[in-house]
């Protein structure tokens, strides 16, 4: 046991240098500077007359204070871990051996969290993400998968400590859902799961056929950023089309039940969002609204076009031969990614939530 110690006291010597080249990679003596350059914008006697900006500046602010408690965090467990080590090995005290390794690997994936962090440098990276999934064509067998999948994310983003909000849902026929979107709310949600836009396959066995063939279904993935109102685009109110509709859904208990539901379609894009949480008609638009714009801004940047107007409402079809990624569940189980080639066999854990080897392939391929 006392090996095993020695061991991982030899890691956690190496991860010190680790520790201080990511502190270079954060650039954390420029961001400490910045913040007090921050802090002392926000002392300024007139700093909340310009709300954009003081909203701006206070969000900036978050996210580099955010990082510093982080990066400290890390090197106060990795000192701590070190010191426990030493004092097991000293006292040839086995008892501390299973606490030093669980602390050795939270570091461990700390730290790797904190690396890929370094490559989300894109400029809404930092946001929370708005995420849509719509079944392809094939029905009860597409909304199913459309349901699995917004059940994958919800447990990813629950593991991480990310907040998942409801925003809009709309049951399936038999089974599953024909939409639905969710806000995943916390420190570069959209820097993560951006690598998720896309076209998802799945094979399996379907449990809604009696023959018990197998089927291969399709679903898309729609990821966004939560942009602020300082967001300048402007939408005409005779380029929407609003519809009021009962809520229903996963929300249960917590969704108003009645016609307050809001649908927006942007006719010159197509594009559609739809908010159901709020308790008013008026809420549920402003936010509908604001999600809209969001989308329309994010095509806007990653299609490097110059005019929202320039939008087309085409959108890769929801088919094969479009999919980013498959998940194979018979005659074999396996899930790969069709862009960076990583692939996990352990279908179930996959379903659970388990797509960071996903996420950190698809970052690491664009760095």
């Amino acid at each position: 046991m006392i090996i095993q110690l020695e061991e991982a006291k030899r890691t956690l010597l190496a991860m010190k240098d680790d520790v201080k080249e990511l502190a270079s990679a954060l650039k954390i003596d420029k961001i400490t500077d910045d913040a007090e350059e921050l802090e002392q914008k926000t002392m300024v006697p007139n700093f909340w007359d310009d709300a954009a900006n003081s909203s701006k500046i206070l969000r900036e602010l978050k996210q580099i204070k955010d990082t510093l408690e982080e990066y400290a965090g890390l090197k106060t467990a990795l000192d701590d871990a070190l010191t426990l080590a030493e004092m097991g090995i000293e006292e040839n005290d086995e008892s501390v051996v299973e606490e030093v390794l669980a602390e050795v690997e939270k570091i461990t994936a700390l730290e790797e969290k904190m690396r890929l962090e370094t490559l989300l440098s894109g400029e809404y990276d930092s946001c929370n993400a708005i995420v849509s999934l719509h079944p392809g064509a094939g029905g009860t067998e597409a909304q199913d998968w459309a349901m699995m999948l917004y059940r994958m994310y919800t447990r990813w983003a629950e593991k991480h400590g990310f907040t998942v909000k409801l925003m809009d849902w709309l049951d399936g026929d038999e089974a599953g859902i024909k939409s639905a979107t969710i806000m995943v709310e916390g420190p570069h949600a959209y820097g993560f799961l951006k690598s998720e836009h896309g076209v998802h396959r799945l094979v399996r066995v379907s449990p809604f056929d009696a023959s018990g063939r197998r089927q291969t279904s399709f679903a898309s993935c729609e990821v966004t950023p939560e942009l602020d109102d300082s967001v300048d685009i402007e939408i005409r109110e005779e380029d929407i089309e609003v519809t009021a509709h009962r809520s229903s859904g996963a929300g249960g208990q917590h969704i108003n039940k009645t016609d307050s539901a809001i649908r927006i379609v942007h006719k010159p894009t197509g594009i559609v969002v739809g908010c159901q949480t709020e308790r008013s008609q008026l809420q549920n638009k402003e936010t509908a609204l604001r999600m809209l714009k969001s989308k329309l801004a994010e095509i806007k940047a990653r299609e490097n076009l110059d005019r929202i107007e320039d939008i087309r409402g085409e959108k890769a079809r929801i088919e094969w031969g479009s999919q980013i990624r498959s998940y194979v569940f018979m005659p074999y189980t396996l899930a790969k990614d069709t862009r960076t080639g990583f692939k996990n066999g352990n279908i179930n854990a996959v379903m659970d939530g388990d797509i960071d080897g996903f996420i950190n392939a698809y970052l690491k391929s664009l760095a």
